[in-house]
Formats: structure tokens, sequence, C-alpha cells
């Protein structure tokens, strides 16, 4: 026997494995992924707090605002709206759009529904707003009502018809009482709202103005007149009257609102009917 057989066999060192490699520990990545989704969870979340607490502001210091230059109570329902998110608007110094609305809001004798809707209003400064557009919408009511405060205005019931309003009372002629309607078109002029005849029945037969006062003289002249109400009076005088229609049941006031109105008292005042 050789002497290389008499060696003793030594052990590999440990740790070597003959024909594989050795095994590398994985380290454990998930910890640092749920410490990231940590960090993103709290800055989402503080960006929501952050937003909910300018939107928040942002619409209670308009709210008061209104209700200030309406001069309506506190505690009256406004409704405002910021589009898009509030924080980025707040930094670049202007809000994009701005919806301010309310129902049956007090204005003097004068009640309504109204919405506004005002671009680029900047948040700082004295720079008047960019486009600003308002909607008054009234009922048959509330026309009614302003219609029964003028002068010389007949006993009559007022109903809104599309195009026109109409006014349904009667001539008293000798003790005959003889039913009369008179359809009247509503338009804008000047700050009022004016309401001209535009077509007459008498005993559901349709007659033309002159032949009514032909055949009724002075009794016809309550009704075949125009009638002006004045709604400048009750808005500010930066808000002017475009356009008036019956819409429905429903009288629709278009008007455009001068930029300036956010900063300028004088244009916050009560208007005027030139």
């Amino acid at each position: 026997m050789a002497s290389g057989d008499t060696q003793p066999t030594e052990p590999l060192p440990e740790g070597m494995i003959t024909g594989e490699p050795p095994v590398r520990r994985r380290r454990r990545v998930w910890p640092w992924i749920v410490a990231l989704a940590v960090v993103l969870v709290l800055a989402v979340a503080a960006a929501i707090a952050g937003e909910w607490i300018a939107r928040e502001a942002v619409t209670r210091t308009v709210r008061a605002q209104v209700a200030e230059a309406l001069d309506v109570p506190a505690d009256q329902a406004i409704e405002v709206g910021v589009a898009g998110l509030v924080l980025p608007q707040l930094i670049s110094g202007t809000l994009d759009e701005l919806t301010i609305s309310g129902d049956d809001l007090p204005l003097g004798p004068l009640s309504g529904d109204v919405v506004v809707v005002a671009e680029d209003v900047p948040v700082r400064g004295d720079d008047p707003a960019g486009a600003i557009d308002a909607e008054l919408v009234l009922d048959g009511a509330q026309v009614a009502g302003l219609l029964s405060g003028l002068e010389g205005f007949p006993d009559a019931e007022v109903t809104l018809d599309e195009p026109n309003v109409r006014l349904d009372t009667v001539f008293d002629v000798f003790g005959l009482e003889i039913p009369v309607a008179v359809s009247l078109t509503p338009s804008a002029e000047q700050g009022a709202i004016v309401l001209a005849p535009a077509g007459i029945e008498v005993a559901g037969a349709e007659l033309t103005a002159d032949q009514v006062r032909n055949q009724f003289g002075l009794i016809a002249s309550a009704v075949l007149q125009d009638w002006t109400i004045c709604v400048a009076e009750y808005l500010p005088a930066g808000v002017a009257l475009e356009e008036i229609a019956v819409v429905g049941d429903r009288i629709v006031a278009d008007a455009a609102v001068d930029g300036a109105i956010i900063s300028d008292a004088t244009l916050q005042e009560p208007g005027t009917c030139s």
C-alpha cells in the first residue's frame, strides 16, 4: 500500500460545498417599502387636511363678505364653491372660478334666487376680477309682489306664461264685469324690468290696444301702459342688468358685474335706475 493511501482525509473548509455555489442571504426589503408607504400616506393626509382647511377658510370668508355686501342676515344660506384644488390657487394668488348662490335672497322688497360665477378672482391686492356673470330668478309670486307695489297697478292676477307676463283682471262697465287678459313682454332698460303690453283679450276676443281704448276709454289706460320695476336700487351699483326673459314659470334676469366690485366700495353700494 502506498504511503499516500495512509494519509488521513482532511475535511473541506466549513461553508464550502462541492458542486454547489454558496447560499447568499436575501436582504429584507419590505420594511423599507412599508416605511415609504407610511411617509406617502402621511403626506397625502397632510395635503388633504391642508386643502380642507384652505377651502373652508375661503368659503367662510366669501360667505361673510357677500352677506355684508348685500346686507342680509349672517345666517342666510349662501353656497360658495371653488373649482379645482384651492391650495395651489391660493399660492398663485388667483381663484380660477368662484361660484356663489342663494335661494330666496332678500334684497330689500325684492327676493329671488341668485347665482354668481366669477373667474380669475384675486385673493390679495386691489386687482379686479375677470369676467363675472350673475343670474337672478324670480317666480310668479315674487313678480306679483313687485307689481302690486307700483302706483296705479290694477287689481289683477299675475302669472308667468312663457314668453310673457300675464295679467288677468276685469273692466267694470256699468256694473258689468268684463274679463280682460293682458300679455306683457319683459325687457331690461337702465337697471329696471320693463313690462310692455304685447297683446290683449277682452271677453276671450283678441283686440288691438286702439280698439280697447276706443271701446273702454279711460278704463283701458289702467292696463295698457308700460310697467317699470326698478331692480337696480336693490342690487350693488356694480351689477348691470343685460337681458330678461320669462322661462317657463320664472323670470330670469342676466347681469354683468364689474370685476372691480370686489375692492371698490362705491360699486358695492345700492345702484339706481336712470
